[in-house]
C-alpha cells in the first residue's frame, strides 16, 4: 500500500515538469517548421534547385492556385522554380498557425504574398503546408495554395 502511495506521489510530483517539457519541446518543434518555410522561401527567392530540393520528402506534392498539380519532389522542385523564374517579384510567407496532429505530423497556414510582380502589383494567397518529420528533420509533405475570395484576405 505505501509503495502506491509513494508511486502516486512521484506521478504527481512530475506532472508540471512533464507538462512543462512537453510545451517547450512543442515550442521548438514549432520553431523548427518555422524555420522551414524560411528556408524554402529563401530558396525559392534565390532560385536555388538543390536548396529545394533538400526540403522536401520524397512523395511530396503541391497544387498551385492555377490548378497544376506536381506530384513527387522532382515535379514540385522543376514546377517550383519555373515559377520563381517565370513571374519574378518578392514572396513572402506569414505564418499564421502551426497544428500538430501527431508527433511526426503537423498543418500549417500562413499568408503567401508576391509583391513586385507586372505593374506593382501583389498577389495575395494563403498557402497550407503539410509537414512530416523524418528522423530529426522536418520536411514538407505537400503544399497547398490558394485564392481566396477578398473579404477573406482582410484581418
Amino acid at each position: 500500500m505505501q509503495i502506491q502511495f509513494v508511486v502516486l506521489f512521484l506521478l504527481l510530483s512530475l506532472a508540471p515538469w512533464l507538462s512543462a517539457t512537453e510545451a517547450n519541446n512543442s515550442g521548438n518543434e514549432e520553431a523548427a517548421i518555422r524555420e522551414v518555410v524560411s528556408k524554402y522561401v529563401d530558396a525559392r527567392e534565390r532560385i536555388d534547385p538543390k536548396a529545394v530540393e533538400q526540403l522536401f520528402t520524397a512523395d511530396a506534392d503541391q497544387l498551385v492556385s492555377s490548378g497544376e498539380w506536381r506530384k513527387g519532389r522532382e515535379a514540385v522542385v522543376k514546377g517550383t522554380m519555373a515559377s520563381s523564374n517565370s513571374t519574378g517579384g518578392k514572396r513572402t510567407i506569414t505564418v499564421e498557425t502551426v497544428r500538430f496532429l501527431s508527433s511526426d505530423v503537423a498543418i500549417v497556414d500562413g499568408r503567401y504574398e508576391l509583391t513586385g510582380l507586372a505593374g506593382g502589383a501583389t498577389r495575395s494567397m494563403w498557402s497550407t503546408f503539410v509537414f512530416k518529420k523524418t528522423g530529426k528533420e522536418w520536411r514538407i509533405s505537400a503544399i497547398r495554395n490558394m485564392l481566396p475570395a477578398a473579404p477573406a484576405l482582410t484581418k
